[in-house]
Protein backbone atom coordinates (compact mmCIF):
# COMPACT_ATOMS: atom_id res chain seq x y z
CA UNK A 1 0.00 0.00 0.00
CA UNK A 2 1.24 3.46 -0.87
CA UNK A 3 1.94 5.54 2.21
CA UNK A 4 0.39 8.72 0.87
CA UNK A 5 -3.27 7.69 0.50
CA UNK A 6 -5.89 9.58 2.50
CA UNK A 7 -9.43 8.70 3.57
CA UNK A 8 -12.06 11.22 4.61
CA UNK A 9 -14.78 10.42 7.14
CA UNK A 10 -17.62 12.92 7.57
CA UNK A 11 -19.82 12.51 10.63
CA UNK A 12 -23.44 13.56 11.15
CA UNK A 13 -26.96 12.18 10.87
CA UNK A 14 -27.85 15.33 8.93
CA UNK A 15 -25.58 14.16 6.12
CA UNK A 16 -27.22 10.76 5.86
CA UNK A 17 -30.78 12.10 5.69
CA UNK A 18 -29.84 14.75 3.14
CA UNK A 19 -30.60 17.70 5.39
CA UNK A 20 -27.07 19.01 4.88
CA UNK A 21 -25.00 18.53 1.73
CA UNK A 22 -21.44 17.35 2.39
CA UNK A 23 -19.23 19.98 0.80
CA UNK A 24 -16.39 19.42 3.28
CA UNK A 25 -15.04 16.18 1.84
CA UNK A 26 -15.16 17.52 -1.73
CA UNK A 27 -13.10 20.56 -0.77
CA UNK A 28 -10.66 18.50 1.29
CA UNK A 29 -10.14 16.02 -1.55
CA UNK A 30 -9.38 18.86 -3.98
CA UNK A 31 -6.83 20.40 -1.65
CA UNK A 32 -5.15 17.08 -0.84
CA UNK A 33 -4.92 16.35 -4.54
CA UNK A 34 -3.12 19.64 -5.11
CA UNK A 35 -0.29 18.64 -2.75
CA UNK A 36 0.04 15.14 -4.23
CA UNK A 37 -1.98 13.09 -1.74
CA UNK A 38 -4.66 10.98 -3.46
CA UNK A 39 -7.90 10.27 -1.61
CA UNK A 40 -8.68 6.55 -1.42
CA UNK A 41 -12.16 6.73 0.13
CA UNK A 42 -14.75 9.32 1.15
CA UNK A 43 -17.47 8.04 3.48
CA UNK A 44 -20.23 9.51 5.64
CA UNK A 45 -21.44 7.98 8.90
CA UNK A 46 -24.11 8.98 11.38
CA UNK A 47 -23.73 10.07 14.98
CA UNK A 48 -23.45 6.46 16.11
CA UNK A 49 -20.58 5.24 18.29
CA UNK A 50 -20.13 1.85 16.60
CA UNK A 51 -20.33 3.28 13.08
CA UNK A 52 -17.66 5.89 13.76
CA UNK A 53 -15.43 3.37 15.53
CA UNK A 54 -15.75 0.84 12.69
CA UNK A 55 -15.06 3.55 10.10
CA UNK A 56 -11.80 4.44 11.84
CA UNK A 57 -10.77 0.78 11.89
CA UNK A 58 -11.71 0.16 8.28
CA UNK A 59 -10.19 3.32 6.76
CA UNK A 60 -6.89 2.82 8.57
CA UNK A 61 -6.56 -0.42 6.56
CA UNK A 62 -6.61 1.52 3.29
CA UNK A 63 -4.93 4.83 4.06
CA UNK A 64 -2.19 6.34 6.15
CA UNK A 65 -3.97 9.68 6.60
CA UNK A 66 -7.49 9.59 8.00
CA UNK A 67 -9.29 12.93 8.10
CA UNK A 68 -12.47 13.25 10.17
CA UNK A 69 -14.92 16.17 10.20
CA UNK A 70 -17.93 16.75 12.43
CA UNK A 71 -19.17 15.83 15.86
CA UNK A 72 -16.91 18.22 17.82
CA UNK A 73 -19.56 20.61 19.13
CA UNK A 74 -20.47 21.28 22.78
CA UNK A 75 -23.83 19.47 22.82
CA UNK A 76 -24.69 15.93 23.95
CA UNK A 77 -25.07 14.57 20.41
CA UNK A 78 -21.45 15.42 19.56
CA UNK A 79 -19.70 12.16 20.41
CA UNK A 80 -16.56 12.31 18.29
CA UNK A 81 -14.28 13.73 20.99
CA UNK A 82 -15.07 11.17 23.75
CA UNK A 83 -14.93 8.39 21.15
CA UNK A 84 -11.48 9.46 19.96
CA UNK A 85 -10.36 9.66 23.55
CA UNK A 86 -11.30 6.01 24.11
CA UNK A 87 -10.10 4.87 20.65
CA UNK A 88 -6.59 6.20 21.27
CA UNK A 89 -6.47 5.31 24.98
CA UNK A 90 -6.43 8.77 26.52
CA UNK A 91 -8.42 10.90 28.95
CA UNK A 92 -10.02 14.31 28.50
CA UNK A 93 -8.11 17.28 29.86
CA UNK A 94 -8.54 21.02 29.54
CA UNK A 95 -6.15 22.60 27.06
CA UNK A 96 -5.30 25.98 28.57
CA UNK A 97 -4.47 27.69 25.27
CA UNK A 98 -7.77 26.59 23.77
CA UNK A 99 -9.64 27.70 26.89
CA UNK A 100 -8.06 31.16 26.70
CA UNK A 101 -9.02 31.32 23.01
CA UNK A 102 -12.64 30.36 23.76
CA UNK A 103 -12.84 32.89 26.61
CA UNK A 104 -11.55 35.63 24.34
CA UNK A 105 -14.21 34.86 21.73
CA UNK A 106 -17.07 35.00 24.23
CA UNK A 107 -15.87 37.88 26.40
CA UNK A 108 -14.20 40.22 23.90
CA UNK A 109 -15.82 39.36 20.56
CA UNK A 110 -19.30 37.99 21.20
CA UNK A 111 -19.62 39.85 24.53
CA UNK A 112 -21.66 36.99 25.95
CA UNK A 113 -21.23 34.96 29.13
CA UNK A 114 -19.67 31.51 28.78
CA UNK A 115 -21.71 28.44 29.67
CA UNK A 116 -20.33 25.14 30.93
CA UNK A 117 -20.87 23.61 27.48
CA UNK A 118 -18.67 26.31 25.97
CA UNK A 119 -15.89 25.55 28.43
CA UNK A 120 -16.08 21.90 27.36
CA UNK A 121 -14.89 23.00 23.92
CA UNK A 122 -11.42 23.35 25.46
CA UNK A 123 -11.38 19.69 26.56
CA UNK A 124 -9.20 17.43 24.42
CA UNK A 125 -7.75 13.92 24.75
CA UNK A 126 -4.35 14.06 26.43
CA UNK A 127 -2.92 11.83 23.67
CA UNK A 128 -3.55 14.30 20.84
CA UNK A 129 -1.72 17.26 19.40
CA UNK A 130 -4.05 20.26 19.47
CA UNK A 131 -4.51 22.07 16.15
CA UNK A 132 -5.48 25.68 16.72
CA UNK A 133 -8.71 27.00 15.27
CA UNK A 134 -8.60 30.77 14.82
CA UNK A 135 -12.09 30.80 13.27
CA UNK A 136 -14.06 29.01 15.99
CA UNK A 137 -14.11 27.39 19.41
CA UNK A 138 -13.57 23.70 18.59
CA UNK A 139 -9.87 22.89 18.03
CA UNK A 140 -8.63 20.28 15.61
CA UNK A 141 -6.88 17.22 17.00
CA UNK A 142 -4.07 15.08 15.61
CA UNK A 143 -3.44 11.47 16.68
CA UNK A 144 -0.85 8.91 15.60
CA UNK A 145 -1.35 5.14 15.79
CA UNK A 146 0.60 2.34 14.11
CA UNK A 147 2.24 4.79 11.76
CA UNK A 148 -1.11 6.23 10.67
CA UNK A 149 -2.17 9.85 11.11
CA UNK A 150 -5.71 10.64 12.29
CA UNK A 151 -6.83 14.27 12.06
CA UNK A 152 -10.15 15.35 13.56
CA UNK A 153 -11.58 18.69 12.42
CA UNK A 154 -14.75 20.71 13.10
CA UNK A 155 -17.64 20.18 10.72
CA UNK A 156 -18.28 23.92 10.27
CA UNK A 157 -16.88 24.51 6.76
CA UNK A 158 -15.05 27.80 7.28
CA UNK A 159 -13.44 26.49 10.49
CA UNK A 160 -12.38 23.23 8.85
CA UNK A 161 -10.94 25.09 5.86
CA UNK A 162 -8.91 27.42 8.06
CA UNK A 163 -7.29 24.56 10.01
CA UNK A 164 -6.66 22.57 6.83
CA UNK A 165 -5.15 25.53 4.96
CA UNK A 166 -3.03 26.90 7.78
CA UNK A 167 -2.04 23.80 9.75
CA UNK A 168 -2.78 20.45 8.11
CA UNK A 169 -1.88 20.93 4.44
CA UNK A 170 1.52 22.54 5.16
CA UNK A 171 2.31 19.74 7.64
CA UNK A 172 1.40 16.62 5.62
CA UNK A 173 4.25 16.78 3.03
CA UNK A 174 6.75 16.87 5.90
CA UNK A 175 5.43 13.53 7.20
CA UNK A 176 4.48 11.59 4.07
CA UNK A 177 5.84 10.97 0.61
CA UNK A 178 3.71 12.76 -1.98
CA UNK A 179 3.36 12.16 -5.70
CA UNK A 180 3.08 14.49 -8.67
CA UNK A 181 -0.53 14.87 -9.80
CA UNK A 182 -1.55 17.12 -12.68
CA UNK A 183 -4.92 17.77 -14.33
CA UNK A 184 -5.84 19.38 -17.64
CA UNK A 185 -9.46 20.02 -18.56
CA UNK A 186 -11.40 20.79 -21.73
CA UNK A 187 -14.93 22.20 -21.48
CA UNK A 188 -17.15 21.27 -24.42
CA UNK A 189 -20.69 22.20 -25.48
CA UNK A 190 -23.03 21.08 -28.23
CA UNK A 191 -22.09 17.39 -28.13
CA UNK A 192 -23.31 14.58 -25.87
CA UNK A 193 -21.07 12.37 -23.76
CA UNK A 194 -21.41 9.25 -25.94
CA UNK A 195 -20.74 11.17 -29.17
CA UNK A 196 -17.77 12.87 -27.53
CA UNK A 197 -16.38 9.50 -26.43
CA UNK A 198 -16.64 8.23 -29.99
CA UNK A 199 -14.97 11.37 -31.30
CA UNK A 200 -11.88 11.00 -29.07
CA UNK A 201 -11.61 7.19 -29.04
CA UNK A 202 -8.28 7.18 -30.90
CA UNK A 203 -6.76 9.78 -28.59
CA UNK A 204 -8.00 7.83 -25.56
CA UNK A 205 -6.50 4.59 -26.87
CA UNK A 206 -3.12 6.34 -27.24
CA UNK A 207 -2.92 7.39 -23.58
CA UNK A 208 -0.08 5.88 -21.52
CA UNK A 209 -0.97 4.04 -18.27
CA UNK A 210 -0.07 7.02 -16.07
CA UNK A 211 -2.63 9.32 -17.77
CA UNK A 212 -6.33 8.71 -17.20
CA UNK A 213 -9.31 10.27 -18.97
CA UNK A 214 -12.58 11.20 -17.26
CA UNK A 215 -15.86 12.37 -18.81
CA UNK A 216 -17.70 14.85 -16.57
CA UNK A 217 -21.13 15.79 -17.99
CA UNK A 218 -23.14 18.53 -16.30
CA UNK A 219 -25.88 20.98 -17.34
CA UNK A 220 -25.65 20.46 -21.08
CA UNK A 221 -21.85 20.54 -21.19
CA UNK A 222 -19.18 17.87 -20.90
CA UNK A 223 -15.74 18.28 -19.37
CA UNK A 224 -12.87 16.08 -20.51
CA UNK A 225 -10.27 15.78 -17.77
CA UNK A 226 -6.84 14.27 -18.24
CA UNK A 227 -5.09 13.29 -15.00
CA UNK A 228 -1.43 12.30 -14.88
CA UNK A 229 0.40 10.98 -11.84
CA UNK A 230 3.95 9.77 -11.23
CA UNK A 231 7.33 10.47 -9.70
CA UNK A 232 9.05 12.07 -12.71
CA UNK A 233 7.45 15.50 -12.87
CA UNK A 234 9.18 16.59 -16.09
CA UNK A 235 8.23 13.43 -17.98
CA UNK A 236 4.69 13.63 -16.64
CA UNK A 237 4.22 17.26 -17.68
CA UNK A 238 5.66 16.74 -21.17
CA UNK A 239 3.44 13.72 -21.86
CA UNK A 240 0.32 15.34 -20.41
CA UNK A 241 0.76 18.51 -22.49
CA UNK A 242 1.28 16.48 -25.66
CA UNK A 243 -1.82 14.32 -25.22
CA UNK A 244 -3.88 17.29 -24.07
CA UNK A 245 -3.01 19.11 -27.30
CA UNK A 246 -4.23 16.10 -29.31
CA UNK A 247 -7.55 16.02 -27.47
CA UNK A 248 -7.94 19.79 -27.83
CA UNK A 249 -7.45 19.63 -31.58
CA UNK A 250 -9.93 16.76 -31.91
CA UNK A 251 -12.76 18.57 -30.04
CA UNK A 252 -12.01 22.05 -31.39
CA UNK A 253 -15.45 22.34 -33.03
CA UNK A 254 -17.12 21.93 -29.62
CA UNK A 255 -14.50 23.57 -27.41
CA UNK A 256 -15.62 26.24 -24.94
CA UNK A 257 -12.33 26.67 -23.08
CA UNK A 258 -9.21 24.66 -22.29
CA UNK A 259 -9.41 25.37 -18.56
CA UNK A 260 -11.42 23.90 -15.70
CA UNK A 261 -13.86 26.79 -15.47
CA UNK A 262 -17.67 26.99 -15.30
CA UNK A 263 -19.40 28.82 -18.15
CA UNK A 264 -20.02 31.92 -16.00
CA UNK A 265 -16.26 32.22 -15.42
CA UNK A 266 -15.61 31.80 -19.13
CA UNK A 267 -18.04 34.62 -19.92
CA UNK A 268 -16.53 36.79 -17.18
CA UNK A 269 -13.09 36.30 -18.66
CA UNK A 270 -14.28 37.26 -22.16
CA UNK A 271 -16.15 40.36 -20.97
CA UNK A 272 -13.10 41.55 -19.05
CA UNK A 273 -10.77 40.91 -21.98
CA UNK A 274 -13.02 42.78 -24.43
CA UNK A 275 -13.91 45.48 -21.89
CA UNK A 276 -17.59 45.04 -22.69
CA UNK A 277 -20.75 44.90 -20.58
CA UNK A 278 -23.89 42.78 -20.32
CA UNK A 279 -27.40 42.97 -18.88
CA UNK A 280 -30.20 40.42 -18.57
CA UNK A 281 -33.97 40.31 -18.96
CA UNK A 282 -35.24 37.16 -17.27
CA UNK A 283 -38.67 35.66 -17.05
CA UNK A 284 -38.58 31.90 -16.42
CA UNK A 285 -35.19 31.90 -14.66
CA UNK A 286 -36.23 34.54 -12.13
CA UNK A 287 -32.80 36.18 -11.92
CA UNK A 288 -30.73 32.99 -11.89
CA UNK A 289 -28.60 34.10 -14.85
CA UNK A 290 -27.79 37.36 -13.09
CA UNK A 291 -26.96 35.34 -9.98
CA UNK A 292 -24.45 33.19 -11.88
CA UNK A 293 -22.86 36.25 -13.45
CA UNK A 294 -22.47 38.02 -10.12
CA UNK A 295 -20.90 35.02 -8.38
CA UNK A 296 -17.74 35.93 -10.28
CA UNK A 297 -15.29 38.36 -8.64
CA UNK A 298 -15.16 41.72 -10.42
CA UNK A 299 -18.65 41.33 -11.95
CA UNK A 300 -19.35 45.00 -11.30
CA UNK A 301 -16.98 45.91 -14.13
CA UNK A 302 -19.05 44.14 -16.80
CA UNK A 303 -22.55 43.49 -15.40
CA UNK A 304 -24.93 46.45 -15.16
CA UNK A 305 -28.18 44.90 -14.02
CA UNK A 306 -31.25 42.78 -14.72
CA UNK A 307 -34.98 43.09 -15.21
CA UNK A 308 -36.82 40.09 -13.80
CA UNK A 309 -39.98 40.38 -15.86
CA UNK A 310 -41.85 37.39 -14.49
CA UNK A 311 -45.25 38.93 -15.11
CA UNK A 312 -46.39 40.00 -18.57
CA UNK A 313 -47.23 43.47 -17.30
CA UNK A 314 -43.52 44.04 -16.56
CA UNK A 315 -42.57 42.76 -20.01
CA UNK A 316 -44.94 45.35 -21.40
CA UNK A 317 -44.38 48.36 -19.12
CA UNK A 318 -40.63 48.01 -18.50
CA UNK A 319 -39.31 46.09 -21.49
CA UNK A 320 -41.77 47.52 -24.03
CA UNK A 321 -43.05 44.19 -25.35
CA UNK A 322 -46.33 45.23 -27.07
CA UNK A 323 -49.54 43.88 -25.58
CA UNK A 324 -50.52 42.66 -29.02
CA UNK A 325 -47.36 40.51 -29.17
CA UNK A 326 -48.05 39.01 -25.76
CA UNK A 327 -51.68 38.32 -26.68
CA UNK A 328 -51.01 36.78 -30.09
CA UNK A 329 -47.71 34.84 -29.93
CA UNK A 330 -47.37 34.86 -26.14
CA UNK A 331 -44.61 35.45 -23.63
CA UNK A 332 -42.78 32.27 -24.61
CA UNK A 333 -41.96 33.19 -28.18
CA UNK A 334 -39.11 34.30 -30.40
CA UNK A 335 -40.68 37.73 -30.91
CA UNK A 336 -41.01 38.38 -27.17
CA UNK A 337 -37.46 37.42 -26.17
CA UNK A 338 -36.06 39.40 -29.09
CA UNK A 339 -37.80 42.57 -27.87
CA UNK A 340 -36.86 41.82 -24.26
CA UNK A 341 -33.18 41.50 -25.15
CA UNK A 342 -33.07 44.60 -27.31
CA UNK A 343 -35.01 46.69 -24.78
CA UNK A 344 -32.91 45.74 -21.75
CA UNK A 345 -29.69 46.39 -23.69
CA UNK A 346 -30.95 49.86 -24.52
CA UNK A 347 -32.24 50.55 -21.00
CA UNK A 348 -29.03 49.37 -19.31
CA UNK A 349 -26.77 50.80 -22.03
CA UNK A 350 -24.73 47.60 -22.33
CA UNK A 351 -22.79 46.04 -25.20
CA UNK A 352 -24.65 42.74 -24.88
CA UNK A 353 -27.85 41.48 -23.32
CA UNK A 354 -29.52 38.15 -22.62
CA UNK A 355 -33.26 37.49 -22.53
CA UNK A 356 -35.08 34.27 -21.63
CA UNK A 357 -38.71 33.18 -21.47
CA UNK A 358 -40.00 29.65 -21.06
CA UNK A 359 -42.15 27.11 -19.24
CA UNK A 360 -40.22 25.54 -16.39
CA UNK A 361 -42.92 23.17 -15.13
CA UNK A 362 -44.00 20.92 -13.68
CA UNK A 363 -47.29 22.32 -15.03
CA UNK A 364 -48.29 25.20 -17.31
CA UNK A 365 -47.40 23.52 -20.58
CA UNK A 366 -49.64 22.92 -23.60
CA UNK A 367 -49.37 20.78 -26.73
CA UNK A 368 -48.07 23.82 -28.64
CA UNK A 369 -45.79 25.00 -25.83
CA UNK A 370 -44.79 22.00 -23.66
CA UNK A 371 -43.01 22.13 -20.31
CA UNK A 372 -39.33 22.76 -20.92
CA UNK A 373 -39.81 24.91 -24.02
CA UNK A 374 -37.57 27.98 -23.76
CA UNK A 375 -36.67 30.86 -26.05
CA UNK A 376 -33.32 32.59 -25.53
CA UNK A 377 -32.10 35.77 -27.20
CA UNK A 378 -28.72 37.48 -27.11
CA UNK A 379 -28.50 41.02 -28.46
CA UNK A 380 -25.63 43.26 -29.46
CA UNK A 381 -25.56 46.46 -31.48
CA UNK A 382 -27.15 45.79 -34.83
CA UNK A 383 -27.86 42.08 -34.32
CA UNK A 384 -29.91 39.73 -32.16
CA UNK A 385 -29.69 35.94 -32.24
CA UNK A 386 -32.50 33.72 -30.95
CA UNK A 387 -32.82 30.01 -30.33
CA UNK A 388 -35.49 27.64 -29.08
CA UNK A 389 -34.67 24.87 -26.60
CA UNK A 390 -36.79 21.95 -25.39
CA UNK A 391 -35.44 20.63 -22.09
CA UNK A 392 -38.38 18.77 -20.50
CA UNK A 393 -36.69 17.92 -17.22
CA UNK A 394 -37.50 18.94 -13.63
CA UNK A 395 -38.17 22.60 -12.88
CA UNK A 396 -34.79 23.08 -11.21
CA UNK A 397 -32.95 21.33 -14.03
CA UNK A 398 -34.80 23.36 -16.68
CA UNK A 399 -33.79 26.62 -14.98
CA UNK A 400 -30.15 25.52 -14.78
CA UNK A 401 -30.05 24.41 -18.41
CA UNK A 402 -31.66 27.65 -19.56
CA UNK A 403 -29.05 29.73 -17.75
CA UNK A 404 -26.10 27.64 -18.94
CA UNK A 405 -27.24 27.72 -22.57
CA UNK A 406 -27.97 31.45 -22.41
CA UNK A 407 -24.46 32.16 -21.13
CA UNK A 408 -22.99 29.92 -23.82
CA UNK A 409 -24.94 31.81 -26.49
CA UNK A 410 -23.45 35.00 -25.08
CA UNK A 411 -19.97 33.45 -25.26
CA UNK A 412 -20.49 32.51 -28.91
CA UNK A 413 -21.73 36.04 -29.69
CA UNK A 414 -18.73 37.69 -28.02
CA UNK A 415 -16.34 35.36 -29.86
CA UNK A 416 -18.01 36.17 -33.15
Amino acid sequence: MDTNFASIITIGDELLIGQVIDTNSAWMAQELNKIGIPVKHRIAVGDTWDDIWNALDEESKHASIILITGGLGPTSDDITKPLLCKYFGGKLITDEKTLAHVQNIFINILKRPMLDVNIKQAEVPDVCTVLRNDKGTAPGMLFEKNGKLFISLPGVPHEMKWIMSNVVLPMLPTKFKTTNIAHRTLLTAGIGESFLADLVKNEEAALPPFIKLAYLPNSGMVRLRLTASGDDKEQLTTALNSHFASFKERVREYLVIDEDLPIEAVVAKLLKQTKTTVSTAESCTGGYIAHLITTMPGASTYFKGSVVSYDNSIKNKVLHVPKNTLETVGAVSEETVRIMAESVREIMETDYSIAVSGIMGPDGGTSEKPVGMVWIAVAKKGATITKRFDFRHSRERNIQLTAINALNMLRITICG
